[in-house]
């Protein structure tokens, strides 16, 4: 009896993932307690470098689980406290809305969303023009929504184009089902194009997850860090994008040219095209959808429009928290395309709620980042030195330390450490600016290396369009690399040479 109990623990721990990978977590459950009892602060490295690992391994099982036991343990083995935990969470509460009430928001603008990108998709026939745009548009939204927000909407859009296709590779009717279907069931005759509209999904969704980097850095609604700086700072929304500019405008030009190039070389996974039979199936689905549209769907359209207008409005403008927004998105749009039963709703959540408790668990791991205080000690270094070098390190501590943990934390912990110093009198006002300067660009732009650097790339990977378009932990990695020294670099040179316009 215990012996077949014991089995079925076995097969029942982390369902389906691949055995190598079951060891691997159990492996990591024993040695931690090993390690703390050598060196706590090297066993919290090492509880990072695990994390990090099932992030990397999203593909073989959600991060959820395998993260969960690891801050579960971290916990209980005193690496950080319940207390702690619960403090990095109601610190990024507002984060946690975004997540809860904008995507699902967003959800419910899908047939707008659809309705107009596949106008540009099919519209615009150059594979480098239609990344530019992508790239540009995602850009200039992450500037005065969130990235988050501009992230949900380009997923949106991607798994509507993929749905279309799918269902027409797998020998199903428009509107006959909205299951994307399994590879078993696509039929051999579309197979490569299937291959070909995957890496070209994949394309553009880097480059739109980059393009809300390149924005995010610009002005203080684009990250959650960035408002927690213009705070401390005390910047309006104007005087935020000026202190930012001689670094973020160079970034953001050299981005969309590595952009052109990658489309151009074809290269890092980039230069897929959109092959005849795919733009046909979605031309007559554009034509299909055209012609059996009601007016009561046009109307549908319409509504979502408007209240998209309004969403833009109310973040561009600060006028509530973007979670807040969020619910208006979602009573607006339901109310007025007559949805009203509880069930349809409650598909909305289905995307973001998994990716919410993901995040908690990230905020356990930070909790003991910051309990442990693993990155005290490059602080101490680099305040040993002074001026343009100072400022340069600050950039580049803060940029490899936002890769292998969360650039909000590296923010939050760098800038609360730079003020206590301005307000024990250490740093001049001038300084502190510099700093200010260092720490928003050096945690948004090298961040893009991984997707643990970033919260919207996180939300990418973890995604229900991430396994759709094979889109793995690694070969995020590999499509972010250029983008990633490029506009590092960028940055760093743009910080030591540029003249600050403030």
């Amino acid at each position: 009896m215990a012996h077949t109990l014991a089995a079925a623990l076995r097969e029942n721990f982390l369902g389906n993932s691949p055995s190598w990978y079951k060891l691997s977590i159990i492996g990591f459950l024993i040695a931690n307690p090993v390690l703390v009892l050598i060196d706590p602060y090297f066993a919290s490295w090492v509880l990072v470098g695990e994390f990090i690992f099932t992030l990397a391994m999203a593909l073989k099982c959600y991060p959820l689980q395998p993260g969960g036991l690891l801050a579960v343990q971290a916990i209980l083995m005193g690496l950080a406290s319940p207390e702690h935990v619960l403090h990095e969470a109601e610190a990024n509460f507002e984060v946690i809305m975004l997540l809860m009430f904008m995507v699902a928001g967003i959800y419910f603008l899908r047939e707008m969303l659809l309705y107009t990108f596949t106008k540009i998709l099919l519209g615009v026939r150059s594979k480098v023009l239609l990344s530019v745009m992508f790239s540009f548009a995602a850009a200039f939204l992450s500037a005065f929504l969130d990235a988050l927000t501009v992230t949900a909407v380009i997923i949106t859009v991607a798994v509507g184009f993929y749905g279309v296709y799918h269902m027409v590779a797998s020998g199903k009717k428009f509107g006959h089902s909205h299951d994307h279907g399994t590879d078993d069931e696509v039929i051999e005759l579309h197979r490569e194009d299937l291959e070909d509209f995957r890496s070209f999904l994949r394309s553009l969704m880097m480059h739109g997850a980059v393009g809300t980097a390149l924005g995010g850095v610009t002005t203080m609604v684009g990250e959650p860090q960035n408002l927690l700086i213009a705070e401390k700072m005390d910047w309006s929304f104007v005087v935020f994008f000026l202190h930012m500019a001689h670094i973020s405008m160079p970034v953001l030009v050299v981005g969309l040219i590595t952009c052109m190039l990658l489309e151009v070389t074809k290269s890092f996974g980039y230069g897929a095209q959109l092959s005849p039979k795919v733009r046909e199936v979605l031309e007559e689905y554009d034509n299909q959808m055209a012609s059996e549209r009601t007016k009561s769907d046009m109307v549908t359209i319409y509504v979502q429009a408007v209240v998209a207008g309004l969403l833009i409005i109310a973040l561009g403008f600060g006028l509530a928290a973007p979670g807040i927004v969020g619910l208006m998105v979602i009573v607006l749009a339901t109310a007025f395309n007559g949805i009203t039963e509880e069930h349809r709703i409650g598909h909305a959540f289905e995307e973001a709620l998994p990716f919410t408790a993901l995040l908690v668990v990230f905020f356990a791991i930070v909790a003991v980042i910051d309990h442990q205080k693993l990155f005290t000690p490059i602080i101490q270094w680099v305040m040993t030195y002074d001026g343009k070098l100072q400022e340069a390190l600050f950039y580049s501590a803060n940029g490899l330390l936002s890769m292998i943990s969360d650039n909000v934390f590296v923010a939050t912990v760098y800038i609360g450490e730079v003020e206590e110093m301005f307000l024990n009198g250490e740093l001049t006002r001038t300084q502190f600016n510099a700093l200010a300067v260092a720490i928003n660009t050096g945690t948004n732009i090298p961040s893009v290396a991984t997707p643990n650097g970033q919260a919207a790339f996180l939300f990418l990977l973890t995604s229900a369009l991430a396994p759709l378009i094979r889109l793995s932990y690694g070969r995020m990695v590999v499509m972010a690399l250029p983008y990633t020294v490029t506009m590092s670099i960028t940055g760093l040179l743009a910080l030591w040479y540029m003249p600050r316009i403030l």
